[in-house]
């Protein structure tokens, strides 16, 4: 199992926030899907580990794809348990701890 990294788009980027428009619009939507995901979507959360983990739509960030392959693996989805290794093995334990404390955050505020 491998995941892969994404490469720079090349889009321009605005010079106060460092965003592009296409990034500012993926973030906006992402929020929203994180605000809209449901107690038990494993499934759902796995898909989004995916998309932090291989920059699918979204910068790649290692942090967010723990978070979102943990709570998949705590909803029951087996193949988030592996992801979820494998990216551990490629982070600091720094990284590792703050994804499982946005992950616990998550949860709460859930």
């Amino acid at each position: 199992m491998t995941i892969h990294r994404s490469c720079p788009t090349g889009e321009v980027k605005d010079n106060q926030t460092g965003m592009s428009e296409m990034a500012r619009m993926r973030m906006a939507e992402l929020e929203n899907i994180e605000m809209a995901v449901p107690m038990g979507a494993a499934d759902t959360f796995y898909e989004m580990g995916l998309k932090y983990s291989a920059g699918k739509g979204v910068d790649t960030d290692l942090v967010s794809a723990h978070k979102w392959f943990n709570l998949a693996a705590l909803n029951g989805n087996r193949e988030a348990l592996q992801y979820r290794a494998e990216l551990a093995r490629e982070m600091s334990p720094q990284d590792v701890s703050k994804a499982q404390r946005q992950a616990r955050e998550w949860l709460r505020a859930h």
